[in-house]
Order: structure tokens, then sequence, then C-alpha cells
């Protein structure tokens, strides 16, 4: 996994602030590569985009101390999996709930735990996501 050492450059001077830098680390400790390739596909497009996404979810959200690292990409999980149209940011997910040590037994059961509550065809293709990102690890 690789990490991008410094975080984009900030849309205005102002976005640099603490809420920021503490955004891009908890990015970067979580979804590695990955968060940073999404974050670099919006900077040519919608810069702001990508600033709230590390300064909200990761910076405010991730960082709270009620739930660890793993619990909360357990329910991101179930989450993106019974939203059914959220693919690409459910295989993110998937491999920031490996890197931060979900087992692959637990992020099976995650998603067939969401037959029950989001129905079968949104645990069928979350179920695929999973198939594919385990894939990609070999």
């Amino acid at each position: 996994m690789t990490h991008s050492k410094h975080p984009p450059k900030p849309v205005r001077p102002d976005a640099d602030t603490a809420r920021f830098r503490q955004g891009w680390q908890q990015l970067n400790a979580i979804d590695g590569a990955a968060g940073a390739q999404v974050i670099a596909s919006l900077q040519d497009i919608a810069p702001d985009l990508a600033r709230y996404v590390i300064e909200f979810p990761f910076g405010d959200i991730y960082s709270r101390p009620g739930l660890d690292l793993k619990s909360r990409e357990i329910a991101t999980i179930a989450a993106l999996t019974a939203l059914g149209n959220a693919q690409p940011q459910l295989k993110v997910h998937l491999q920031a709930a490996l890197n931060v040590g979900c087992s692959r037994a637990e992020i099976i059961e995650v998603v067939i735990q969401m037959a029950v509550y989001a129905g079968f065809p949104a645990a069928l293709n979350g179920m695929t996501a999973v198939k594919e990102v385990f894939a990609e690890q070999h």
C-alpha cells in the first residue's frame, strides 16, 4: 500500500487547517493509495469536494474517539452494501477494512448480514465487490 506523505495543496490557503491535516492523516491511515487517488481525481474538477472529503468524514468523523477504525469500517461496509449503488466506494472501503484489521471472514459476514436488512440483490452485489477486492490481493 502506498501512502502519500503530503496532503494535496488546499484550494484556499485557509483550508490548510489542523482539521485538514488530521483528515489527511486519517485518510492515509485508512485508505492509503486508494484514498489519495480519489482526492487526486477530484482536484481538476472539484477541488472543494476533495477538501470536504478530507475535512468532514476523515478530519471530523473518523477522528472521533467513540469507535475504533475497524468498527467504523464495518459500519461503512454495511451502509455502502445496503445502499446498493456505491460499488466504487464499497471497494475502497473493503480495502480500508482490510487495512485496519478486519478479516476476510468478518467482511463476508457483514455483507451476508445485509441480505436481511437491505435485501438479497444488495448483498449479492456487495459480495461481487468483495470477491473483486479479495482477488486483487491475490
